[in-house]
């Protein structure tokens, strides 16, 4: 039996944080937008789940009180206390300090006091630059990177979309899937829309979509698009419930601080070089590739 996000009274609530976070991906249509939101937030800030009221994680999030509840909800918990009595159990053996838990940042420590000091702009930057690397590699084993390289070897051609802050991400891998001898387009909107380029993307081609909030719509309409015409996507984003996950072949999910309205791009930007990096090796191994002549 199908089950509405309005119907949900017979769903048996989730045991663990995993199990939450399972059916969050996994049974995503039974959620509206909304909740997809909160429920990503939730994953993405336990402890503060945990241990805050309610109010406090409305104003954290921005987003309404009301549907942390429907969440609650809609996952089969009696409500809201029900819910977080799930996240008060040990729960960072399954999953790692959350960026927000490690850096102090915008509304926090972090906070430039004097933002005409542009050293102590810089220096709180490069705090916030350091915690990204740290918090990415602590659970780069947990990505699907070995799949990652692999569907993208199979790819007749590589196109890569990626717009507005997430442009210079797509730019660098573009070209550096070239420099090991992958075909890449990039797909960038100039001189016609992201949409006619999706047009000719034929059997066997592969997506690579990047996108983080606030998410760019034109990335968002050209991933259903190619996805609707059975092109695979790979995504990466910020978590595995964004827009441009859905029905995903692989998600690859990294999370870059945000300093003063300014998202930094350097764990994102670190994770497509290893991805660039491994596939270089790859080729290299097959005799297909002299590492020594990329120079990239």
């Amino acid at each position: 039996m199908t089950v509405s996000p309005h119907n949900t009274g017979s769903m048996k609530k989730p045991r663990t944080t995993e199990e939450f976070r399972d059916r969050l991906v996994g049974e995503r249509h039974l959620f509206t937008n909304r909740m997809l939101e909160a429920g990503a937030w939730v994953l993405d800030n336990q402890r503060v789940v945990a241990l805050e009221t309610l109010a406090v994680m409305a104003k954290t999030s921005q987003l309404n009180p009301s549907i942390f509840v429907r969440l609650a909800k809609a996952m089969g918990f009696d409500g809201f206390s029900d819910m977080q009595r799930l996240f008060r159990e040990p729960l960072h053996n399954a999953y790692p300090a959350s960026l927000s838990e490690r850096i102090s940042h915008s509304q926090g420590n972090e906070l430039v006091a004097d933002p005409s000091d542009i050293t102590a702009m810089g220096q709180s930057f490069c705090r916030a630059n350091s915690a990204s690397l740290a918090h990415l590699g602590s659970r780069l084993a947990e990505l699907p990177l070995d799949e990652a390289m692999e569907i993208i070897l199979a790819a007749r051609t590589v196109h890569v979309i990626g717009l507005d802050r997430s442009f210079p991400v797509a730019s660098y891998l573009s070209y550096a899937l070239r420099r090991a001898r992958c075909q890449a387009i990039q797909i960038s909107g100039t001189g016609s829309t992201p949409g006619d380029q999706i047009d000719v993307m034929q059997p066997g081609d592969l997506l690579i979509s990047i996108s983080f909030p606030p998410y760019a719509l034109a990335t968002i309409e050209a991933t259903a698009q190619a996805r609707a015409a059975n092109i695979p996507v790979l995504a990466i984003t910020d978590t595995p419930v964004s827009p441009i996950t859905e029905a995903a072949a692989l998600v690859l999910s990294v999370d870059d601080a945000e300093l003063h309205g300014f998202r930094s791009l350097t764990a994102v930007m670190s994770l497509v070089q290893t991805l660039a990096i491994g596939l270089a090796y790859r080729r290299s191994g097959a005799g297909e590739l002299d590492l020594d002549l990329i120079n990239a």
